[in-house]
């Protein structure tokens, strides 16, 4: 039987296209991307504290140099097939559990907090047992760590900072900071920080935003730098970029072919 296909995002018109029931025409110099992303993804029209938020959480990652892998495969790829297409697409898939997407940290939040609205227990009581089994069990919390940042990460503080200003941040982001606090008690690590994926999470946890949601906004918060690496790979005019030998450990030893094809049964 034919499935019809059903949505409520946009429609197209003969004479205009409906983004969830507004013209794009009339959207255009009145409503900023920030904006009009979150009215696309959430489906109402943000207010202006909700809009300078995800303005700042798309401003959040925009580049992390060659240090991110999606990067760097990025510029790789376009060494090979000189197409920002094919850069643009090896960067996004790219993007996973160690790196830029906030959707593990999302459902973790999400997952412990109804936990522990469900027990009633003070956060910080909660976390410190929450901590303690996942140590025991020797389970990562996501969102915690970076390989650069020390006890603070610039750019997850000034997320924090404007949240707090805009009325957004709430009873998630004070979980997952209690949970934070817990951690580096416990473990003995006080310079692992709360990096900017972790807490671009908690924040569009109290924005409504679902996990799956939080990572297709880190991947278009990313997208500004790649693009500007892929350019500059580009222009650069170097065709099939490889390691260099002392970079890599080769482990492959010559081999008698004969004699390993005689002792596999192999007939002369």
């Amino acid at each position: 039987m034919h499935q019809e296909w059903a949505t409520s995002v946009t429609r197209v018109d003969a004479d205009e296209v409906y983004l969830r029931g507004y013209p794009l025409g009339g959207l255009i110099g009145k409503m900023s991307f920030a904006a009009a992303a979150y009215l696309l993804i959430r489906g109402s029209i943000p207010t202006p504290d909700q809009t300078r938020v995800m303005d700042a959480i798309l401003c959040s990652v925009l580049d992390y140099g060659l240090k991110k892998p999606g990067t760097v495969a990025a510029r790789y790829c376009v060494s090979a097939n000189p197409s920002m297409t094919a850069g643009l697409a090896t960067a996004v898939l790219s993007v996973g559990a160690y790196t830029l997407a906030p959707d593990e940290a999302g459902d973790f939040i999400l997952r412990t907090m109804a936990a522990v609205k469900a027990s009633g227990d003070p956060f910080d009581k909660a976390a410190e047992q929450l901590i303690a089994r996942m140590i025991e069990t020797k389970q990562r919390v996501p969102g915690f760590g970076h390989p650069t940042f020390r006890f603070v990460d610039p750019r997850a503080q000034t997320l924090k900072r404007m949240a707090q200003e805009a009325g957004i941040w709430g009873e998630a982001c004070d979980w997952y900071e209690a949970i934070h606090r817990a951690f580096t008690a416990k473990a003995n690590k006080p310079e692992f920080v709360i990096n900017e994926v972790g807490m671009m999470a908690a924040i569009l946890v109290e924005m409504g935003f679902a996990p799956h949601e939080m990572t297709g906004i880190a991947i278009i918060s990313s997208l500004p730098g790649v693009i500007a690496h892929i350019s500059e790979e580009l222009a650069s005019g170097i065709r099939i970029r490889t390691l260099p030998d002392s970079a890599v450990d080769t482990q492959v030893h010559t081999a008698d072919l004969d004699l390993e094809l005689a002792a596999a049964g192999w007939a002369a």
